[in-house]
């Protein structure tokens, strides 16, 4: 399958093959958000395994904005240390890699980070006493957040960076119309909602410069009454593009969306793979700049023919690398089967659990060869 293989160049940036690691949360941080060495070698083993770009993990740009426990952070300088061996894990058996920024606003606790959560707008049936409503200069100043975290990870030596503004974050949230009813000059209308990750965007650019690669993983759609549409998104897309922005991820659904979440399950026949291949190929024909396609992908025939009918130029993964990191490097190898992943999203209950991200039907499967 030479053109899934072949190099390519993402502003600048070469990469061995098309394949990419999407962002997750691992819960392998400390509790402080610092980088870990089982995060140096989860990254090491996903750069071995042949891995072109590996997106890492969803780190928090400020401590209110961290949304699960042992989460990554960006938040803080003495983050760049123990970064800085992580970039050093993929660079050194030839995988690029680029940080994701990232800030939960209303998807996260006051028990977890000892702050309220940011709300965009009132949430009915919530007591207001219970998060904090951000003000429109809350919003002004959120950009410097990022544009703080943007330099750490320069520092640190990352490749590039991804701003996360999907799945319900916040920057997701700002987006959505279910999230963000706001009547200022951060909401009322499609373009005002897109004002923050706009601002964020040109924040963020004017500190790394025209030659650094800036990401943006959007929602394609909320998959929720009244929320992000499509037609919303790839304008959105316009905007981005417009602003500089290097690649589009396209994803979708919000952990709120129930079977039409970002991580659905039960991926058992080509019929359910790559379920945001449609909005994919709609933003592919709107944009100029690469697409980057990631849910469900399974299979390498898949991509290949999704490469060939230009429905997104590069193939991200998530699950199925938890349980094959050396995924790309079978199917590179002639191996073609599909990823073993059966979707079940219970690696995700592990690291919930305080284990780390980890295939509990690989651990079984080991125990009982041994």
């Amino acid at each position: 399958m030479p053109a899934l293989f072949d190099k390519t160049t993402l502003k600048g940036l070469e990469l061995k093959n098309r394949f990419v690691r999407s962002a997750t949360w691992e819960g392998l941080a400390e509790a402080d958000g610092t980088c870990t060495t089982r995060l140096e070698h989860l990254v090491s083993d996903l750069a071995q395994g042949q891995v072109g770009l590996i997106i890492g993990s969803h780190a928090f740009v400020t401590r209110q904005g961290q949304a699960t426990p042992w989460q990554l952070g960006i938040e803080r300088d003495a983050c760049v240390a123990p970064l800085a061996r992580m970039v050093a894990a993929a660079h050194a058996h030839g995988s690029r890699i680029v940080a994701q920024l990232a800030h939960a606003g209303r998807l996260t606790s006051r028990d977890l980070t000892g702050q309220p959560p940011l709300f965009l707008s009132p949430s009915a049936g919530k007591d207001p006493s219970e998060y904090q409503l951000a003000t429109a200069a809350d919003l002004r100043q959120l950009p410097g957040a990022f544009v703080a975290a943007a330099r750490r990870a320069r520092e640190a030596g990352f490749d590039g960076i991804q701003l996360h503004a999907a799945h319900g974050y916040l920057l997701s949230q700002s987006l959505s119309p279910v999230f963000n009813k706001r009547e200022d000059e951060y909401g009322g209308t499609p373009a005002k909602r897109a004002r923050l990750l706009l601002e964020t965007v040109a924040a963020v650019r004017k500190v790394v410069g025209d030659a650094y690669p800036l990401l943006v993983k959007l929602n394609c759609e909320d998959a929720l009454d009244d929320g992000l549409s499509l037609e919303a998104s790839l304008e959105i897309g316009r905007m981005l593009q417009a602003a500089g922005v290097d690649a589009i991820e396209v994803s979708g659904g919000t952990l709120v969306s129930g079977p039409l979440s970002p991580s659905r399950v039960k991926i058992d026949s080509e019929a359910r793979e790559a379920y945001f291949r449609a909005a994919a190929k709609q933003f592919k024909a709107a944009l100029n700049i690469p697409i980057i396609l990631v849910g469900g992908i399974r299979s390498p025939q898949l991509a290949e023919r999704l490469l060939a009918e230009g429905v997104a130029d590069y193939f991200s993964m998530s699950r199925p690398l938890i349980r094959e990191p050396h995924l790309v490097k079978r199917w590179q190898a002639g191996d073609l089967r599909p990823a073993t992943c059966l979707s079940d999203n219970l690696c995700m209950k592990a690291a919930r659990e305080g284990h780390g991200l980890h295939c509990v039907v690989e651990k079984r499967l080991m125990a009982k060869a041994h």
